[in-house]
């Protein structure tokens, strides 16, 4: 038995060069090695005498080696191995190719398992490649059974990973179950070791299944159990009690050059009931793009306001900031509102000049100033609050507790301010309930009345001359036009180059008479924000860019989104770049390019043309493509979930009602077990 931290050096059979080949894929130690899962499995359970064999099968038959030799194929030039084996029934034909070594492994007389696909040709039934293995007693790893199939990298085979995790296993009982007792009886769960052995070499499918509803209940109640530890520590803290100012924001809505949705309504009416409570409102407003919450920021922040109470509404970008102080300003205009904008590179109050640095501070500090918007300066050591009421966050995806506790500590009255995100990205139900399942959430699906609805087409490769000659035209109009290109890693070298290609393209071939922007990550922060801000200010007619284009970024001249390469982006973020126009009066379109027209890509795209609920397109994408390739690789927040799936609604539910009643009536002090998986995982660190 080894140790869990024993490096894999120390295994058997394991040397410098296979050492290295699987640190490449994350394995280290004994412990790396237990929880290195298959992601699939052979079913090589089925013995059956030769004679009995049919083409297409896949099964397992024993028998003895009575004929095995190489021979040279000369038209392909690799070496054939092929043997005969029999048992009492019959014989059948064996054949490997590039496997020489085969003749000095198996040997005539010996009695071996064989594994695979049984295939037909002219001469009869054989089997072609097939796992095989020595007939030992319970010591068969590779056939006859249900074989796991795990993924590798370079020379490394399944033979070897699983001797080497076979070797593992024997220390599984040295990991400790940290799921309490009455949770694990109450539903009939596995032990955590008999899980993890049965996992990799399970006697049939049926505890295979045991095992895998174990191992993800395992990592969602750890999800759920840290979502209710946060939302149990923002409750311990006291937040001002917000009355609903039922005339003044009547009044408000009554003078608003629109109609709020039945949906804005229902969300602003959460919103006002959580502010009324002495705990902290913790709540995300999830609305599709253009759906209008920025409206109800300001229905809350207005509330809140006339309350005696500072407001701060935080965005990820100086533009965006920029953005919100407008809009904001034209709101309030008929309130007396000192309204503040602090960016990095601006300080301004109420539309005025700006203000020093030692000016604004005190304005924030002595309570003269009611609403301040900015980046994540709002949050810098040396500003301090008056009477911090609440703090909205625009599509930041996480704001963790350390960022509240630092708010709360620069709040002079000592309240934890109520807290509400704002988000555009559609999110299903599944994944919000992981992702933000320590808030309460409100939905804007419906959109205001009167906006056009963006016509998207899938645009073949022999209309693309069509397609220009129509932007063309949009742009004499006055119009402007976003181009989008496929989402690239930093170490995606082509990726990087194919934008800036098609901004040559476009600049020099296409539409020389145009200005054209580029616009991708490896530009500095303020090269983006000037790009865009000439984009918005009609300097630039094309804006060529990778997905960094701005969330939430107005551009009403826009109308038209042409996206490169549609089928490397999850439907969400189509439907992300889609809404980036039609934000004016004008029609809109998204014209979609691919160079992959096979029936799955077709399918996908055609759900984008034919549907402009993002929350339905987002729900679609996580049942086809999986979370990691709708959100992106480096989701914000994203759980690492290496058993369960984001479709595991059922489960996801479950645990989430696990979690509340075992914390409801528990401290889970008393668990050591599982209060020190929590702290290993760094859940409860910044909660004691």
């Amino acid at each position: 038995m080894y140790d869990l931290e024993t490096s894999i050096e120390k295994l058997t059979s394991v040397g410098k060069t296979t050492a290295r080949l699987l640190n490449k894929i994350g394995i280290n130690t004994v412990f790396d090695l237990i929880y290195y899962f298959p992601f699939r499995y052979d079913d090589f359970s089925q013995i059956i005498k030769i004679n009995q064999l049919l083409p297409n099968q896949t099964v397992t038959v024993k028998g003895k080696i009575i004929l095995i030799n190489n021979r040279r194929s000369f038209r392909k030039k690799i070496t054939i191995t092929e043997a005969l084996i029999e048992d009492e029934t019959g014989s059948i034909k064996i054949i490997w190719f590039n496997q020489p070594f085969l003749i000095k492994n198996l040997k005539t007389g010996d009695q071996v398992f064989i594994s695979g696909r049984v295939e037909f040709d002219n001469l009869g039934l054989q089997f072609v490649s097939p796992a095989y293995e020595k007939a030992k007693k319970g010591q068969n790893l590779n056939t006859a059974k249900i074989i796991p199939v795990y993924s590798v990298t370079g020379r490394l085979t399944q033979k070897q990973i699983r001797f080497l995790i076979n070797q593992a296993l024997k220390s599984v009982k040295l990991i400790k179950d940290w799921l309490p007792n009455q949770i694990k009886e109450k539903h009939n769960l596995l032990s955590l070791s008999q899980a993890l052995s049965i996992i990799h070499f399970p006697q049939n499918f049926k505890v295979l299944e045991q095992a895998l509803y174990r191992l993800k209940f395992n990592e969602l109640f750890l999800i759920q159990a840290n979502n209710q530890l946060s939302r149990r520590y923002l409750a311990r803290n006291k937040a001002a009690k917000i009355k609903f100012k039922e005339k003044e924001i009547v009044d408000f809505v009554k003078f608003l050059p629109f109609e709020l949705t039945a949906d804005q309504k229902k969300a602003a009416w959460q919103i006002f009931l959580d502010l009324e409570k002495a705990k902290p409102m913790n709540r995300l407003l999830e609305g599709d793009v253009g759906s209008g919450k920025t409206v109800i920021a300001a229905l809350a922040m207005l509330n809140v306001i006339l309350n005696k109470k500072q407001a701060v509404l935080m965005a990820p970008t100086e533009i965006l900031a920029k953005q919100h102080f407008i809009t904001l300003n034209k709101f309030f205009q008929n309130f007396n509102f000192n309204i503040i904008l602090l960016t990095g590179s601006e300080r301004i109050l109420n539309n005025q000049a700006k203000i020093k640095k030692d000016e604004f501070q005190e304005i924030i500090k002595n309570g003269e100033a009611d609403l301040i918007i900015g980046t994540h300066a709002l949050i810098q050591d040396d500003l301090q609050y008056n009477n911090l009421g609440m703090v909205i966050i625009d599509e930041q995806h996480r704001f963790g507790v350390e960022q509240r506790k630092k708010l709360k500590e620069k709040n002079l009255n000592k309240t934890a301010p109520h807290f509400l995100s704002m988000t555009a990205t559609p999110i299903p139900r599944s994944l919000a309930l992981i992702l933000y399942g320590d808030l309460e959430l409100s939905m804007i699906k419906q959109m205001p009345l009167g906006r056009k609805k963006i016509i998207t087409k899938l645009v073949a490769e022999k209309n693309r001359n069509q397609a220009y000659q129509f932007i063309r035209q949009e742009i004499q109009n006055g119009r402007q036009v976003f181009v989008i290109c496929p989402l690239i890693d930093e170490s995606d070298k082509l990726g990087v180059k194919s934008v800036k290609q098609e901004f040559k393209k476009l600049d020099k071939f296409i539409f020389p008479e145009f200005n054209i922007g580029l616009l991708h990550g490896k530009l500095k922060a303020q090269e983006k924000e000037s790009i865009m801000l000439d984009f918005k200010n009609n300097k630039i007619n094309i804006l060529v860019s990778t997905s960094v284009v701005e969330v939430g970024i107005d551009i009403p001249n826009a109308t038209i989104m042409m996206i490169e390469g549609a089928d490397r982006f999850g439907l969400a973020q189509l439907h992300q770049f889609r809404g980036r126009v039609g934000r004016g009066g004008y029609q809109s379109y998204c014209f979609l390019f691919t160079d992959n027209y096979n029936n799955k890509t077709t399918e996908r795209l055609s759900a984008l043309v034919k549907s402009a609920d993002g929350f339905a397109l987002a729900e679609y994408d996580l049942k086809f493509r999986g979370p990691g390739e709708v959100y992106g690789t480096r989701q914000s927040g994203m759980p690492d979930l290496k058993i369960a799936s984001l479709t595991d609604l059922d489960l996801i539910n479950l645990t989430k009602k696990e979690a509340e009643e075992f914390f409801d009536k528990n401290n889970f002090k008393n668990f050591p077990l599982l209060k020190n998986k929590l702290e290993q995982i760094k859940i409860i660190a910044h909660l004691e």
